[in-house]
């Protein structure tokens, strides 16, 4: 049996290297040591998440708590489960004062490093979608099997405890049996961003170049006449996107999962803000803005799973089911023609192109080279870590972003900069009431958050500096937009921001 002091002795052992082999190697022996029963929650927790998920407990409760420590360790990981299992399913009347008993009588049996661990983990501050990569290397390592294989099931299942369960106890044969399931959103594959249109193209060789969209990527699956619609980080939206369930339902096929993206578009055909387009995906009620799909992958026709055939093959599945709302984008292009289809592209108000392997097949995990995007400016997706409250015509806002980058190796975000520019005053308002909502800490000068919310910034470039962890700083940064589709897991890395050093 292995108790949650072990789990914490290994997330620390994690945290306190930079090794990605080091931090591999820590997680593989605990779980090695894990008996069947103790494998998805044991999984969850050392990838920073609780069992089951949220637990829907604030940073204001768990501030409040003051609980003596226990001198021994003695939970077990099961009673850990079960006890945050509990939290999540008070409700009603009194819910508060029972939510902090049952919180108070967890961390009464747990030691102070036990405490300090459960306390980050309800307060979201251990949750880094980075150390997945770790996590997968681990888990294959102790199962003894291929990382490929369990990175595979991952994408197939969405799951990392399940994942690792089907690892440990049943090894390449039990991987092997997750599939593509109609109904069951998959892990999307991502592209990387290329310096140039010229070298992704010499590249790549064999490729296919298409817009990249200013829209929200979506995920649709049809099993007959039910249609199902996901959003990039899995979570279904399909009640709020009646149009796009409609057309998909009129399809030529009995039965299909498509890759793609939607957006709104105004009157002239170009795209509408993209807070316009996100806001359908949470609406309550019916809005008068119609969102546009435009598919460029078919991962399943008919009976038949694709996401291992090469792109080629993908395509010409994609043409025979929904060839009217393909996204626009040349096959084998010459320079020229390449070209061509990137100046359309921001023509039409779109970002750039995406320059597309034809060998390749779908994997999702690791953004790969077998997808690179391509836009005229410098953008990064990156993760607030803080805010600084504001002065003059901004005090009482929360202004001052601070700005990190993924650790690949699954430590928590690096930080490079920080920037108050491009902040409307909607946003500034915004911001300041959910930075707060999402609160782990401060002081009179600075809010912590959750390293969760991902924003992007537009900048001039980068340069080399000692005043930040990661050696680099942003230059002339702004903010374009908050990025509600994406999660911390899908932020640029470090060595993203890196590469682009002059000359880098």
């Amino acid at each position: 049996m292995v108790l949650l002091s072990d789990v914490v002795a290994a997330s620390a052992e994690v945290a306190a290297t930079s090794s990605r082999k080091a931090k591999t190697s820590a997680i593989a022996a605990l779980l090695r040591r894990l008996e069947p029963a103790e494998v998805t929650a044991a999984t969850a927790l050392l990838a920073g998440e609780l069992p089951g998920g949220r637990a829907g407990v604030g940073w204001s409760t768990l501030s409040a708590l003051r609980v003596a420590p226990a001198t021994e360790p003695r939970l077990t990981i099961g009673e850990v489960e079960a006890a945050v299992g509990e939290v999540r399913t008070i409700s009603g009347s009194g819910s508060g004062q029972r939510r902090t008993d049952a919180l108070s009588a967890l961390l009464g049996r747990a030691t102070e490093a036990e405490q300090s661990f459960l306390l980050r983990l309800l307060g979201g501050e251990l949750r880094q979608g980075a150390l997945e990569g770790v996590m997968v290397e681990a888990i294959a390592a102790a199962a003894e099997v291929r990382t490929e294989t369990v990175r595979r099931a991952f994408m197939l299942s969405g799951r990392l405890p399940a994942t690792a369960e089907a690892a440990l106890s049943g090894g390449e044969p039990a991987l092997a049996e997750f599939h593509l399931e109609l109904g069951r959103p998959i892990r999307p594959m991502l592209a990387s961003p290329a310096e140039t249109l010229d070298a992704a193209l010499a590249e790549l060789g064999g490729c296919s170049v298409e817009h990249k969209l200013d829209g929200a990527r979506i995920q649709v699956h049809r099993d007959g006449d039910e249609v199902h619609v996901y959003t990039r980080t899995l979570r279904e939206i399909t009640r709020n996107v009646a149009e796009l369930v409609e057309l998909v339902r009129g399809l030529d096929c009995r039965s299909v999962v498509l890759d793609g993206e939607t957006l709104a578009l105004d009157d002239a055909g170009r795209p509408r803000p993209f807070q316009e387009t996100m806001a359908r995906f949470g609406a309550q009620e019916q809005r008068d803005e119609l969102l546009h799909p435009y598919f460029f992958d078919c991962l399943h026709l008919d009976g038949t799973d694709l996401v291992d055939r090469p792109l080629a093959d993908r395509l010409k599945a994609l043409e025979q089911v929904a060839g009217d709302h393909r996204i626009p984008g040349v096959l084998s292009p010459t320079p020229e023609d390449a070209a061509a289809l990137f100046d359309d592209a921001l023509a039409h108000g779109h970002e750039g192109v995406v320059v597309k392997d034809l060998d390749s097949p779908y994997a999702a995990g690791r953004r790969g080279k077998a997808w690179r995007k391509v836009k005229p400016e410098h953008t990064l997706d990156l993760v607030v870590l803080a805010a600084e409250w504001g002065h003059g015509r901004r005090r009482g806002y929360l202004s001052n972003l601070h700005l990190g980058a993924r650790d690949p190796d699954g430590g928590p975000p690096i930080m490079v900069g920080k920037t108050f520019k491009g902040l409307t005053d909607e946003l500034l308002d915004w911001q300041t009431a959910e930075f707060q909502r999402r609160a782990t800490g401060g002081d009179d000068w600075v809010v912590r958050v959750v390293p969760e919310l991902v924003v992007e910034i537009e900048l001039d470039g980068v340069q080399t500096s000692s005043r930040y962890p990661g050696g680099v700083a942003l230059r002339f940064a702004r903010v374009l937009r908050y990025r509600p589709d994406k999660d911390a897991a899908e932020a640029d890395t470090i060595e993203a921001v890196r590469g682009m050093l002059r000359g880098g």
